[in-house]
């Protein structure tokens, strides 16, 4: 892995930690399952759910309410993944 995807990598995750101990949890699930294993599209789909605010994600993943967008969708379902 080169050097400037390592730090786009380490960014996410630390902006993966989040304030709502269930969302928390949730992403070092998903991050405990792909470690640096993540591709380019869905990066850039965390990138876009964690400029979220905490209970906007939360109803997301939790299915209150939903996105149109198909890469978002995406990543959500594999978030939800146990």
């Amino acid at each position: 892995m080169d050097e400037e995807r390592g730090a786009r990598l380490r960014r996410l995750r630390w902006h993966c930690r989040r304030a709502l101990l269930e969302l928390d949890l949730m992403f070092q699930r998903y991050w405990s399952r792909v470690g640096d294993d993540v591709e380019a599209a869905d990066a850039a789909a965390l990138e876009r759910l964690v400029a979220m605010e905490d209970h906007d994600l939360w109803d997301l993943v939790c299915g209150r309410t939903e996105t149109d967008d198909p890469q978002l969708m995406g990543m959500i379902e594999r978030l939800r993944q146990e």
